[in-house]
């Protein structure tokens, strides 16, 4: 397994814009505001020519338990405890405050290997600032400006030096691409209750406070075909009510998740059914050529649940037909009722999703597909659709070529994506259908 590097501090000293840095990728939001991390995020980064899974994690504060910090504490607590190198950030700007030096005991106390980055040292005083770290008792301090780029190289190779031997990396490197799935919804919905419930452990902070996770985080799991990259998002709202900078950043990450996905886990409250917001995400996933699964959470909290599954399936048809035979699961992601069959939907969705049709049978079927319902007139004249192939998959994508064929009107092209989805077998997944005009070479001009 690669070593895994935390990064952990009190809020705001930099911690995310030193991780960016160390990825050498905006892979965590970055905000003024104190506390934006609030999941632990992870990325592989290269240092020195050692892979390393980086992780930062919110930031260290002295609360109760049950509160959102003493939640975000517990989880930064869980992902030390699994650290071969902690790089402890403090604000050399800020001097040491009372939170460091508490939280510096701690980690003494962990045992944990601890490496101290004194960061925001740019200017002149900087580095003077920097030495009051040692009084922490972790050793020298690397003093470094995140957002100016300083000191960065001398802190990838303390890194390097201090992390256990590469004997077996390579024999536990993944022989297989992961699937890359994403889980999205309005706020509230359960995604995270729903990751934490597939992975087996309270991996994102969840509770009843709207908007908890602010980034897209990604983790991995396995199933019986292989390895799974899971990636939570911030929930969604209508356009209209996102209004801080900090939250228009979340939903950019979480759009930005989903076009990086192969499949789309949408989530929807059950209690509440589809909501207009939801049909707008799935429209979303359709657009960006995506396979989706739809769950509906909060399963075990529907009174009536055959009333339930004909409402949504109305509200499918009528408005969301572009992902006609989506996959449709209920569950329970807080009790874990439903939730065994989300994986094998998932998989289900990613063969179609994947399916490839021979040119020959999608011929067969395009010629009697014709005879059934004749191409319609254009301006008097019958369409010439002469033959059609599949340019590729993931989503499946379809080229028609015929004579005038780029005029066929939109009523004939869903005729032909219906007939496609239902005679192979493409339910849910989005179909691209293109139409190509050729060339009359007896139709020139003059003659």
């Amino acid at each position: 397994m690669l070593p895994v590097v935390v990064v952990a501090g009190r809020p705001n000293v930099g911690k995310s814009t030193l991780f960016n840095r160390l990825a050498g990728r905006r892979s965590a939001l970055v905000d003024d505001t104190p506390g934006v991390t609030r999941d632990r995020k992870e990325a592989v980064a290269t240092l020195r020519g050692r892979d390393v899974r980086l992780v930062d994690t919110a930031g260290l504060e002295e609360s109760a338990p049950e509160t959102l910090a003493g939640r975000m504490r517990a989880s930064s607590a869980a992902a030390v405890s699994g650290a071969d190198l902690v790089l402890f950030v403090v604000d050399a700007r800020a001097g040491m405050m009372p939170a460091d030096r508490h939280f510096g005991a701690w980690l003494r106390r962990t045992g944990r290997p601890v490496l101290v980055v004194a960061n925001k040292t740019e200017g002149r005083a900087g580095a003077g600032a920097a030495l009051e770290a040692f009084s922490l008792g972790l050793g020298e301090p690397v003093a470094v400006s995140a957002e100016h780029g300083e000191g960065i190289a001398e802190l990838m190779s303390e890194i390097a030096a201090r992390l256990p031997p590469a004997a077996d990396e390579a024999d536990t490197a993944p022989d297989a691409r992961p699937l890359k799935l994403a889980i999205i919804g309005r706020p509230t919905a359960g995604k995270s209750t729903l990751l934490n419930r597939l992975l087996g452990e309270e991996r994102m902070l969840t509770g009843p406070e709207p908007g908890l996770t602010r980034d897209a985080v990604a983790v991995r799991l396995a199933d019986p075909q292989g390895e799974i990259e899971l990636v939570d998002t911030a929930g969604m709202r209508k356009r209209a009510r996102v209004a801080a900078d900090l939250e228009k950043m979340s939903v950019s990450a979480s759009i930005e998740a989903l076009k990086m996905a192969e499949l789309v886990v949408l989530v929807a409250d059950a209690t509440e059914g589809l909501h207009e917001q939801d049909l707008q995400l799935g429209r979303l996933i359709e657009r960006e050529g995506r396979a989706c699964v739809l769950a509906l959470n909060k399963w075990d909290l529907v009174a009536d649940r055959n009333a339930a599954r004909r409402a949504v399936a109305d509200r499918l048809q009528t408005s969301l037909a572009q992902l006609r035979g989506i996959c449709v699961v209920p569950l329970s992601a807080l009790s874990g009722q439903g939730v065994e069959r989300l994986l094998p939907a998932v998989r289900e969705a990613a063969r179609v999703w994947n399916t490839r049709v021979p040119t020959a049978s999608l011929n067969r079927w395009f010629e009697a597909a014709l005879e059934r319902h004749q191409p319609p007139l254009v301006d008097g004249r019958r369409l010439k659709l002469r033959y059609m192939t599949q340019v590729k998959a993931r989503p499946p994508t379809f080229v028609v070529f015929g004579t005038r064929a780029e005029q066929t009107p939109e009523d004939f092209r869903r005729y032909v994506v219906n007939g496609l989805r239902d005679s192979f077998d493409l339910p849910g997944t989005p179909i691209r259908l293109q139409f190509r005009g050729t060339t009359n070479p007896y139709d020139t001009p003059g003659h």
